[in-house]
């Protein structure tokens, strides 16, 4: 089946996003992952499964199944060049292990390097042993470790 992907723009969109954001972010209300739109350099984007293959599906603007999701921003730090950040990424839970993943992370890498940025970066929680793997698994090197202190 193919596929595309593409910014998330409208609420309809965003609203079609949020149980899949809540995979990763499942303490959040979904009143909380939606003010995310309200910040000025997040954007989302959304890996959709396309059924436009029959001539029902054509007529009907072809069938759709968003199936992934990513919030990301274009960042420069002193530390580091001009990057890709992505805040968070989230394959839906019944379709891991599908290869979805490392399409939309080819996809962000192409649609950020066009945007002039050096690097695709991303913060891999401590103990998340599978996610560390499947990003090592698609040539993302560690560069060095995330600390916080809660406010």
């Amino acid at each position: 089946m193919a596929t595309e992907v593409r910014e998330l723009a409208t609420d309809e969109e965003w609203d079609e996003a949020v149980p899949i954001l809540r995979q990763l972010w499942n303490h959040a209300d979904d009143a909380f992952v939606r003010e995310w739109r309200e910040e000025d350099d997040y954007r989302l984007f959304g890996l959709y499964e396309v059924d436009g293959a029959d001539a029902e599906s054509e007529a009907t603007g072809g069938g759709e199944t968003l199936v992934a999701v990513a919030g990301v921003s274009i960042q420069r730090v002193l530390h580091h060049e001009r990057h890709l950040w992505v805040h968070d990424f989230v394959v839906d839970e019944p379709r891991r292990g599908e290869g979805l993943g490392g399409e939309l992370l080819d996809r962000l890498a192409e649609w950020a390097s066009e945007r002039d940025c050096a690097h695709l970066s991303l913060a891999c929680r401590a103990g998340n042993d599978d996610g560390r793997s499947f990003y090592e698994s698609e040539g993302l090197d560690a560069w060095g470790q995330v600390l916080e202190r809660e406010l």
